[in-house]
């Protein structure tokens, strides 16, 4: 007879359990415990490698951003307003690939350096494009937590991947706000067609930079 033999555990591997049982269990469900057993490993074997869950958070979002530049493929001849966009839309498209994914982003801190190769081309580019280094770091900031701060909302508003449900009630708050018209109106366009309302929204963003830096 043969045992099952638990895996070796290194941090890369238990944060992509984590990723797939984020799926299952959402933000709030995700335990150490939850993991080890996944695992099959004892739990406290985890602390080896994560002293908390904010800890394995900052994994996860490494380990995120990982995947997200594997598949991201920038033209060569892209201009700067371009790679804003293109950038945050990937960046939006790897959030939604997860259950609270933009929760898991928001607030976290990678680990080692795996983002600063990408981060150092980006500046470099924008700055030779005629952004200042504050300039550039500014603009790809403000775009970045546009992003963040859109899909939580997306997230919270809308269904697990995967799972049934209704998103926002747009009829019960219309009905809700009948005194207040405008605003009963402007349901739709704040509760439904997310793609529509980021890419409107993130436009906005990239031509108020461009007008406050006068960038063409």
């Amino acid at each position: 007879m043969t045992s099952k033999k638990a895996p070796k555990l290194d941090k890369r591997l238990v944060a992509g359990t984590a990723l797939r049982l984020l799926d299952d269990v959402g933000l709030d469900g995700l335990t150490l415990r939850a993991i080890a057993k996944e695992l099959d490993v004892q739990a406290p074997a985890l602390y080896w490698h994560f002293k908390n869950k904010q800890a394995l958070l900052d994994e996860m979002a490494t380990e995120m951003y990982r995947r997200m530049v594997a598949d991201a493929d920038v033209p060569a001849d892209a201009t700067w307003q371009e790679r804003l966009l293109g950038a945050n839309r990937g960046l939006r498209a790897a959030l939604l690939g997860y259950r609270d994914g933009a929760k898991v982003f928001s607030g976290s801190r990678f680990t080692g350096i795996d983002h600063a190769a990408r981060m150092e081309e980006q500046l470099r580019f924008f700055t030779g494009a005629g952004f200042t280094l504050a300039q550039a770091a500014r603009a790809t900031t403000t775009t970045y937590l546009f992003t963040i701060g859109f899909v939580i909302e997306e997230q919270g508003m809308q269904p697990p991947p995967g799972q049934s449900g209704e998103g926002f009630d747009l009829a019960e708050r219309a009905a809700r706000l009948a005194d207040y018209p405008l605003a009963a109106a402007a349901g739709p366009e704040i509760f439904q067609d997310y793609e529509q309302g980021f890419e409107e929204g993130l436009r906005l963003v990239v031509a108020g930079i461009e007008a406050r830096y006068g960038i063409a």
